[in-house]
Formats: structure tokens, C-alpha cells, sequence
């Protein structure tokens, strides 16, 4: 599918409008579970929504944007105002995908109750779908109760950032025969405390495919199994943003290349002036 752009000639900025696409929904979401896999990107400003929106089933405005945007070491600091803004921005630049919003650490895993408020003030402030959570069993009564007042999840198993510290890195989960039991317990979970999706981060393919084969949401890979419902990347990631790249991403481009040498461009020309030309310069009447 594809969005149509109308040009705003006072603002020279490109804004996609409604037609022909109507957003998706978190039923049509879970519908797909074993059939056409789910497209998903990262998404944290206007712009990144408006281009990435007319190809993907979902945006996640995550919690990643502490290190991709705020320059931060791991998620952790990232606060509920930053989710809260970038979640709003990411709503106006797209009209199709579902649109999700992580909850950031320290906003939910006290009680039920705080989470409830974190997930309804996301909500109301952002015009996003549904919230993602990390954790299983433990986190399963608060999925229950967010889903039985009308706030839908996206659970999120194997290898949760929040919980690096506790997990000793961001190394490959499930290896162990205990590990792999405890991942697809909490899988089995979320799932039936309600949550309409579940990611699955970090996860040797064996157990992304018993994860799959288990719970009847759909089950969105990352560093998974191609037999997952669908796939999730950092969209600064697969587009080569960064020089460092994750072993479980694949490069698509190499923006960092062309950013570079279009500056150097730029910096050459208004070093030797050659920028502006007479075409960027306003003429007298």
C-alpha cells in the first residue's frame, strides 16, 4: 500500500494525508497470527513517521530512543515525558500503522494500579493504540488489568533492556534448557493474560519457534526466528545510521555514508562560496 502527500508551499513540508489508507487496528493486528507477517519499525519523530508509515503494519515509538536519540547508555533513564512526546509526534506523522508506545522503566512494574495510570496518561496524551511492556509471568496480573479496562498490550519476552542489569548483558536468551522452559512459560503468560501481541527479543531460533508454535498472538521477532508473525528492527539500525551493527540487523542502506559526504559537500561549498548560488538568493524587485 501507499500514502499520498500533499505539499504545503508556505512550509515546503511534505504531510500525509488520510486517503486511500485507514489505520490498522489491534484486532486486525492480532488476525494476523500465522498469516501475512507483520511489518514493524521504531519510530520516534514526525518525519521518521511519515516516511516509514505507508510500509509498516506498526510503528513502536520504544523506549530505545534514550540511546538513538538522547545519546544515553541503555534505556533506563528514559522518562514518561520522553515516551509521552515522542509517541504524540509519531501519531501525527502517520495515518496507517498501528501505532505503540513503550512503557519506560519504573512506570509500571510497581502495581497493577501504577501501571494503569502510566498506560491511560500515554493513551490520552499521544492518541497511540496500546503500550508494550517487558516481562512475563511476573507481569501477567498487570496485562490482565490493563487489557479488562480497555488499554491494549504488547507484551515483550526473552531479552528485556529494562532488565539488563539483572540479566548480566544483551546476550542471546533461551540457550539453557531452564531458560528456554522459563521464556516460553512467560510467552504462554502474557498471551493469556490477554495481550493482543507478544515481541520476542534475543531469542535463539529453536525457541522462537516453540514461542511462536505456542501462543495464539501474533509473535513479532527481533534477533528471532524468520517463522515468527512478523519482525521488528531499530529503523536507525537497518538503515545504517550507526557504524556499529547488531549482529541480528540487516544494513538496507548506508544513510551515514550519504549524510556524511552530503555535509562535506556542504562544507566545501560554503568554505570556497560557491554556496549560496544565485539560485538560493532572493533578488531585488
Amino acid at each position: 500500500m501507499s500514502t499520498t502527500y500533499t505539499i504545503d508551499t508556505a512550509t515546503s513540508r511534505a504531510h500525509p494525508t488520510p486517503a486511500p489508507m485507514k489505520r490498522l487496528t489491534v484486532p486486525a493486528v492480532r488476525a494476523r497470527k500465522g498469516g501475512e507477517p507483520l511489518v514493524m519499525l521504531t519510530a520516534y519523530t514526525v518525519r521518521m513517521a511519515q516516511l516509514l508509515d505507508p510500509h509498516c503494519d506498526i510503528l513502536l515509538v520504544g523506549d530505545s530512543l534514550g540511546q538513538v536519540i538522547y545519546g544515553l547508555p541503555s534505556t533506563l533513564p528514559v522518562s514518561l515525558d520522553m515516551m509521552c512526546a515522542h509517541g504524540a509526534a509519531v501519531v501525527r506523522g502517520s495515518y496507517h500503522a498501528l501505532v505503540i508506545v513503550d512503557m519506560p522503566f519504573g512506570s509500571y512494574e510497581a502495581s497493577p494500579e501504577q501501571a494503569f495510570a502510566s498506560a491511560s496518561r500515554i493513551l490520552a496524551e499521544t492518541g497511540a493504540a496500546g503500550v508494550k511492556l517487558e516481562g512475563g509471568e511476573t507481569m501477567a496480573p498487570t496485562i490482565a488489568f490493563l487489557t479488562a479496562r480497555g488499554i491494549p498490550v504488547m507484551a515483550h519476552v526473552g531479552l528485556t533492556p529494562q532488565s539488563v542489569n539483572a540479566l548480566g548483558g544483551y546476550g542471546a536468551r533461551g540457550r539453557s534448557n531452564e531458560e528456554h522452559s522459563q521464556i516460553v512459560a512467560d510467552a504462554r503468560a502474557v498471551a493469556a493474560a490477554g495481550a493482543f501481541s507478544v515481541v520476542a527479543e534475543g531469542v535463539i531460533e529453536p525457541l522462537a519457534r516453540a514461542i511462536t508454535a505456542e501462543v495464539s498472538c501474533p509473535v513479532i521477532g527481533i534477533g528471532a526466528s524468520p517463522v515468527c508473525d512478523g519482525q521488528v528492527l531499530v529503523a536507525e539500525d537497518m538503515l545504517g545510521l550507526f557504524e556499529r551493527t547488531p549482529r541480528f540487523v540487516k544494513r538496507y542502506a548506508d544513510m551515514a555514508g550519504l549524510i556524511g559526504n552530503a555535509v562535506a559537500t556542504y562544507a566545501d561549498e560554503v568554505r570556497s562560496r560557491a554556496f549560496p548560488g544565485s539560485e538560493q538568493v532572493y533578488a531585488p524587485k
